[in-house]
C-alpha cells in the first residue's frame, strides 16, 4: 500500500507550503495531496510544487466541480500535469450541499446527473480529444485542448455513496475517500466501485483513504480531541452516513487512527486488507503530542 501525506497549508505563506511538499519528498512518501477548501487553489500549488519537486506524485483531495466547467479543469489539469513532469493526480467531488447550493447558489438536485456529465466530458478533454456532449448540464461542440508534452492525468472521485460509486467505476479511475473506516471500505466502497469498473472493461480501481493520524500514548484524550477538532465531519450527511456504514453511531475519532505504533500500524493493516490501495495520512498532532512520532512510524511502513 503507497503512503502519503495530506498536506494541511492553514494561514502559512506560500513559500511554506511549497516547502511542505519539497519535504514530503525529502522524507520518501509516495504521494502528496492537497485539499481545495477556501483558501489556496490547489492546482496551481500543485503546478508550484512540480518545478520544486521531482518525483512524489502531487495530488488534489479533492477539487469541487460545480464552481468549474470540465474544459476550464480540464485545461487547468493538463498545465499542472505539464509543471510536474507528469506526476499529477486529480481528485474531484462534489463537495457538500451546504457550501455548493446554500453557500453558492448552484442546483444540487441531480447530484449523481451532475457527477456523469462531468466525467463524460473531463474524460476525453483531458486525453485531447475533440469532444462533442449533450447534456442536461453541460454542452460541447467539438472542443478540444491542446497542452504539449502532457498526458491525462489519472482522474479519483471522492464516491461515498453507492450511486456515485458506481458512476465513478464506470467513467474514472479510482475513489478518494476521507473518514471511512475499514467496514465502510470492505463493506460498501470497495466492492461496488470494483464491480463497476469490471463492469466497464476498465483496470481495477485505485481506493484511496485518507484519515486523521496520531501515535500516542494517550488514546483517550487524544481521541475526544480528535471528536471535537473533526466534528463538522459528523454533521455532513455524506459523511455522516460514511461514519455510520462503519458503525452506526461512530464519530470521526473512532475512524481516525490514534494510538501508540502497535495498534496504529494494526489500524493501517486493516485499511489495506480491506482494499484500500494507497493511505493518506492527514498527521494530527494536539498540544503536547509529538508528530515526528507518527511520521516515524509512516516512514517505517514505506516500501
Amino acid at each position: 500500500m503507497k503512503i502519503g501525506l495530506m498536506m494541511t497549508p492553514g494561514d502559512v505563506p506560500i513559500d511554506a507550503v511549497l516547502a511542505a511538499f519539497e519535504d514530503a519528498e525529502a522524507r520518501g512518501f509516495d504521494s502528496a495531496w492537497l485539499p481545495n477548501i477556501r483558501g489556496y487553489d490547489a492546482l496551481t500549488v500543485l503546478a508550484l510544487a512540480g518545478r520544486l519537486t521531482r518525483t512524489i506524485e502531487l495530488a488534489t483531495f479533492v477539487t469541487p466541480t460545480y464552481p468549474r466547467h470540465p474544459s476550464a479543469l480540464a485545461q487547468q489539469a493538463l498545465t499542472t500535469q505539464a509543471a510536474s513532469g507528469g506526476r499529477l493526480t486529480l481528485g474531484i467531488g462534489l463537495s457538500h450541499r451546504v457550501t455548493m447550493e446554500e453557500g453558492l447558489g448552484f442546483d444540487w438536485n441531480h447530484p449523481v446527473r451532475h457527477l456523469r456529465e462531468y466525467l463524460n466530458c473531463l474524460g476525453p478533454l483531458l486525453r485531447g480529444e475533440p469532444t462533442t456532449f449533450a447534456g442536461e448540464e453541460y454542452k460541447l461542440n467539438g472542443y478540444q485542448l491542446t497542452v504539449p508534452g502532457t498526458t491525462p492525468p489519472p482522474v479519483l472521485v471522492a464516491a461515498l455513496g453507492p450511486q456515485l460509486l458506481r458512476v465513478t467505476g464506470r467513467l474514472a479511475d479510482g475513489t478518494a475517500i476521507w473518514m471511512g473506516g475499514p467496514r465502510y471500505i470492505a463493506e460498501h466502497a470497495a466492492p461496488t466501485i470494483t464491480a463497476a469498473a469490471r463492469e466497464a472493461g476498465r483496470p481495477a480501481p485505485r481506493i484511496v483513504a485518507g484519515l486523521p493520524i496520531c501515535v500516542t500514548d494517550n488514546l483517550d484524550a487524544v481521541r475526544a480531541r480528535a471528536n471535537e477538532a473533526f466534528a463538522r465531519y459528523g454533521e455532513l450527511p455524506s459523511y455522516r452516513a460514511v461514519l455510520d456504514r462503519q458503525e452506526a453511531g461512530s464519530s470521526p475519532g473512532d475512524v481516525a487512527l490514534i494510538g501508540d505504533e502497535a495498534q496504529v500500524k494494526a489500524g493501517i493493516e486493516e485499511l489495506q486488507a480491506a482494499g484500500a490501495t494507497d493511505l493518506v495520512a492527514s498527521v494530527y498532532a494536539p498540544r503536547g503530542e509529538d508528530p515526528d512520532r507518527t511520521y516515524a512510524l509512516l516512514r517505517s511502513l514505506l516500501t
